[in-house]
């Protein structure tokens, strides 16, 4: 079983959480629109609390302060962590400059990460 640390840079405290729950914390999170699907960690335990705009089927009471406290982290909406064109642009300018304007090319149309992981593949830059 994988777990993942979560370290808080106030106090420097550490605790487990398990992969798997992580996981499934961000994709709940990431598969509605955003704020509508919250997940939070506690800092002091590990465990993760789970809110819902759109439905109020959780069986837990959840804390007052979950949204309030530095004793909770949310868990980011996949749009929250700039994963998409400008990072895959961002890394061409650094890594390929002259690939730039072929890459920039590929995200007008359709299928643009398969054709960008293509050619960073070929490219031997992919592990980067």
């Amino acid at each position: 079983m994988a777990t993942w640390n979560v370290a808080t840079y106030a106090s420097r405290t550490m605790v487990a959480v398990r992969l798997d729950d992580l996981s499934l914390a961000f994709d709940f999170v990431s598969y509605a629109a955003r704020m509508e699907h919250n997940a939070y960690i506690s800092l002091d335990t590990g465990k993760i609390w789970w809110t819902s705009d759109s439905n109020d089927a959780f069986d837990e009471e959840i804390p007052d302060d979950l949204e309030s406290s530095d004793r909770y982290l949310a868990i980011p909406h996949k749009n929250e962590l700039d994963l998409g064109r400008r990072l895959a642009l961002r890394f061409l300018a650094q890594e390929l400059p002259a690939c730039y304007d072929q890459v920039e090319a590929f995200f007008r149309r359709q299928g643009a990460y398969a054709r960008f992981k293509d050619l960073v593949e070929r490219e031997g830059v992919l592990a980067r």
